[in-house]
């Protein structure tokens, strides 16, 4: 290709480049080819690669061309790398070929130092973890010429906050390993200015930190900024009478270049040596600062660990507060990374939230459904939960989230067991559910293999949290509890099914703890009306976690071994009788739920079908299953013969849900079972269902 222009009045691009480095040369020479003097060489090398590039061939797809490294931080000295990324919107074809060729062989032609990759935008589809040095010269990009939309899509790579976290890891240990190169030490007789340490990428390196963190947060003053600005400007002048002198890309200051770098800046003495000494003295002064605001900067930069958050030596925080400010939906996102970090929230971060927390209210939290499913999600008992929870308290959120839990802050019931006050207490309740994970004696293992069965353990969490808000006032304070509870349900949209778990639970919380410790429960019939209001074994399991929460977090000697005991022995009768009466209690006409699975049927189900399927299941299949899933288990069962098995697969989440229609087939339920381990599926719950007819119901729950 012609790189000359096609109108001879207009100058070529050799002469264009001749004059931008007779320029920087004579700037070099008397000493002035600092920061000012390189971007504007930089500059002058953009225009000339928008002229190649609008000179060359059309290309078949778009094409953004992208300054990288030294050249997109615009710091190019005479002889640096021209670092550009030429990024083809589609597969190369041979229109493409043209214009890459059309492009870089008159770059080459006229004696600069391309580093150059042309790249596919498909190979931007993922993070290249393995090449630390391409992503922290793209970090650097900026667009020269060519389709904008290219570049923020290329670049929009590197913006995320994984890839920050990524960077930071990478700077640390590119830093570390270029020290060592240089034994640690910025003292260097002969130091390469651009390598060394204190040189031009430690400079490069802090103020990467700064750019993907906060430069608030790496520690840097006005002053230190202004002294780091100076250094920068004295390096880049240093380099620029290097490249000059030596007529390539050299950026070691050899004694023999020192006395030549000396005179361009300009230094006064009546000899050599005593212009190089004062040199010397100040490039060791502006070194010493850069490699002292790095190691400062090493030892604090934060690391992203999320969308605007970041993780400090005190924990976990915002990086940007003008854009938490104006998202509280987030303002979660900061324990629940928090909780999954074992870190906790950093005292600024909580200062700041209490300052603007009564600015919001309930639903500016979880203003969607996937906001309010992170919240419920968030409650999922495990340790480091309870620790968030107060300091949520503490800066106000926990009230602002939950307005019927403010209610009870500092609130004083005086009684003779209990020891804390009501918001205490009922965040200590979550504590020892969340101390189950890691169960301190054996005796309460087996209370921890109940939590480890619950399908939903965060509704358990969610009912503890409720559970005491009605002691507000001083009336009985169950009902109160359950209708101020009814209000945080219908603002978290929760389903109906789990709702009633919610309400069950602190309309009852404290009848398992009546039975245990006040009643005979040797007594059959006591043991019945339990297992009759419980209903189901999940609801039973977690009234019993919930008894034993609440009851351990009275005071610290509430819950003895003696009453622990108690306790495990009420559940296993209960159990027992729960089970066992499966298979008599069927279902009959009037059975409590069955009103409201025909009353609420869809249209396209009719009660004869629903009371045909029905008829002879046993009572508990009201219970474990939604009316949304009773229904889709009618469709399922619709015009079953011999030797058909209908059969639904559905994922919620994390779980999949496996349904299985059919008629009696011996074994089918263990045969299923041994399917789904065979390919390494965790099944979390099973039910196996039959009625008179020959009718059987199998469902799965099991993630993979």
């Amino acid at each position: 290709m012609n790189v000359a222009s096609a109108d001879p009045r207009e100058p070529t691009a050799a002469s264009l480049l001749a004059d931008a480095r007779r320029e920087l040369a004579d700037q070099s020479m008397r000493g002035q080819g600092g920061r000012a003097a390189v971007e504007r060489y930089a500059g002058r090398i953009d225009a000339l690669v928008q002229r190649l590039c609008a000179e060359a061939p059309p290309p078949a797809h778009p094409v953004a061309v992208v300054a990288m490294g030294g050249y997109g931080r615009r710091h190019l000295c005479l002889h640096s790398d021209v670092d550009i990324l030429l990024v083809v919107g589609g597969p190369i074809e041979a229109g493409d070929e043209r214009f890459l060729t059309g492009v870089l062989h008159p770059m080459w032609d006229l004696g600069l130092a391309v580093g150059h990759q042309v790249r596919e935008i498909d190979d931007f589809a993922s993070l290249q973890p393995d090449n630390p040095e391409f992503l922290l010269a793209l970090s650097d990009a900026r667009p020269v010429a060519g389709d904008r939309a290219l570049f923020e899509r290329v670049t929009g790579l590197v913006r995320r906050w994984d890839t920050h976290a990524h960077l930071v890891g990478a700077l640390q240990q590119l830093a570390a390993q270029r020290h060592a190169s240089f034994n640690d030490t910025l003292y260097q007789l002969e130091p390469d200015v651009k390598d060394a340490p204190g040189g031009l990428r430690d400079l490069t390196a802090l103020r990467t930190f700064g750019r993907i963190t906060d430069p608030g947060l790496i520690g840097l003053t006005p002053a230190d900024r202004g002294r780091l600005d100076e250094a920068e400007d004295f390096l880049l002048r240093v380099r620029s009478v290097l490249h000059l002198e030596a007529r390539r890309n050299h950026n070691v200051l050899s004694h023999d270049l020192q006395e030549k770098a000396a005179e361009a800046l300009g230094y006064p003495g009546s000899q050599p040596r005593q212009r190089v000494e004062r040199l010397m003295g100040d490039y060791f002064r502006h070194a010493r600062a850069v490699t002292r605001a790095l190691e400062r900067a090493r030892k604090t930069v934060p690391t992203p660990v999320g969308p605007n958050l970041v993780r400090s030596r005190d924990g976990i925080g915002f990086l940007d507060l003008q854009e938490a400010a104006i998202r509280p939906e987030t303002w979660l996102d900061l324990f629940q990374t928090a909780v999954t970090l074992g870190e906790p929230v950093t005292d600024d971060a909580m200062g700041w939230i209490s300052q603007h927390v009564s600015d919001c209210a309930a639903d500016d939290f979880f203003p969607s459904a996937s906001r309010r499913a992170a919240l419920v999600a968030f409650l999922r008992p495990r340790p480091g939960l309870y620790a968030r929870l107060s300091e949520m308290h503490d800066c106000g959120l926990l009230g602002r989230m939950f307005p019927e839990f403010q209610a009870i802050a500092s609130r004083v019931v005086r009684d003779f067991y209990h020891k804390y006050t009501v918001d205490e207490h009922t965040l200590l309740t979550i504590r020892h559910l969340e101390r189950l994970a890691s169960p301190p004696t054996r005796s309460q293992a087996r209370f921890a293999s109940l939590l480890v069965d619950l399908p939903s353990p965060e509704l358990l969490v969610l009912a503890l949290l409720y559970h005491d808000v009605g002691k507000w006032r001083d009336d009985e304070h169950t009902t109160e509890s359950v209708r101020m509870a009814q209000h945080m349900l219908a603002r978290l949209d929760l389903p109906r099914e789990s709702r009633d778990k919610i309400e069950f639970l602190i309309g009852n919380h404290l009848r398992m703890s009546i039975v245990a410790f006040r009643r005979d429960t040797e007594d059959p019939d006591i043991v019945k009306q339990l297992a009759a209001l419980a209903g189901t074994e999940e609801r039973l399991k977690m009234l019993c976690l919930l008894t034993l929460a609440d009851v351990a977090a009275v005071s610290p000697g509430t819950m003895t071994p003696w009453r622990e005991e108690l306790l495990w022995q009420l559940y296993v009768d209960t159990y027992n009788v729960l089970t066992l009466g499966y298979g008599d209690d069927l279902i009959e006409q009037n059975v409590p739920g069955l009103a409201g699975v025909l009353a609420n049927r869809p249209a396209d189900v009719s009660d004869e079908e629903i009371s045909r399927f029905l008829a002879g299941l046993p009572k508990r299949y009201l219970q474990l299953f939604s009316e949304g899933a009773i229904y889709d288990h009618v469709r399922l069962s619709r015009d079953i013969h011999p030797e058909e098995v209908h059969v639904s697969l559905d994922r919620r989440d994390s779980v999949w849900e496996l349904t299985v229609v059919t008629l009696d087939k011996a074994f089918l339920f263990s045969n299923l079972c041994g399917l789904l381990s065979s390919y390494g599926m965790d099944i979390l719950r099973g039910h196996a269902l039959t009625n008179p007819n020959g009718l059987v119901l199998d469902v799965f729950r099991f993630t993979d």
